[in-house]
């Protein structure tokens, strides 16, 4: 029983962390990845033959 509910509160953990660190929206790592990736759409798109 113990065993089950230290399980459950370690999921609880990596699911917040996940929650905070990973897909915060205005902070996120996911916001930093989707900014670099739009600044790198719009300097591929600026080159010139």
């Amino acid at each position: 029983m113990r065993n089950i509910l230290m399980t459950v509160m370690m999921l609880i953990v990596v699911a917040f962390l996940f929650t905070t660190i990973i897909n915060d929206g205005s902070s996120g790592m996911r916001k930093n990845i989707e900014t670099h990736g739009t600044k790198a759409n719009t300097n591929v798109t600026a080159l010139q033959p």
